[in-house]
């Protein structure tokens, strides 16, 4: 299992709650998806969508090995000095995806591990652009099941992100 770099803290230095066994964390939690090599990402979770989505603004379909993978960037990446995008994942899917405005939309599928609150576990991923909406990343309940329990009325129970201390100059 990989760890995220920067690491997240309990809330008031106490475990996050649990229900019926599953963890308690609220509608806005920080993230890391080690896979992808993204240390931490602002994420909804979302109960009223079924698949998970993060922000690609630009990807592309590329064969490695005979077989199909995704490569994309993410909102801050840039090309390489090759000209590659900067991530690259096996595809698992090409699916019909509807937004909760009705609008159907082909979105490429990839599996990758979420990390956050001392979990991890692998999820699908659908990759999409998200620039329109506040966060980057839409964790939804296929995502969480039988692991996640949700408080609307709460962010960051799973803790807050560590800032690193600034440095300035006297």
């Amino acid at each position: 299992m990989t760890t995220p770099t920067n690491p997240i803290l309990p809330r008031n230095g106490i475990a996050p709650a649990e229900a019926d066994g599953k963890r308690v964390v609220g509608w806005k939690e920080w993230v890391s998806l080690p896979d992808l090599g993204v240390p931490r990402l602002l994420a909804k979770f979302d109960t009223g969508a079924r698949s998970s989505a993060l922000h690609v603004p630009r990807a592309r379909v590329i064969e490695i090995d005979g077989q199909p993978h995704v490569n994309f960037d993410l909102d801050e990446d840039t090309l390489d000095a090759s000209g590659v995008l900067k991530h690259t994942a096996p595809l698992v899917d090409l699916r019909t995806v509807k937004s909760s405005s009705g609008h159907a939309e082909q979105r490429l599928t990839i599996h990758t591990t979420l990390s956050f609150a001392g979990l991890q576990w692998l999820i699908e991923l659908t990759l999409t652009d998200r620039s329109d909406m506040k966060l980057p990343m839409l964790v939804g309940r296929s995502a969480m099941h039988s692991r996640l329990i949700i408080d609307p009325s709460r962010s960051f129970l799973a803790g807050r992100r560590v800032r690193k201390p600034s440095q300035k100059s006297r």
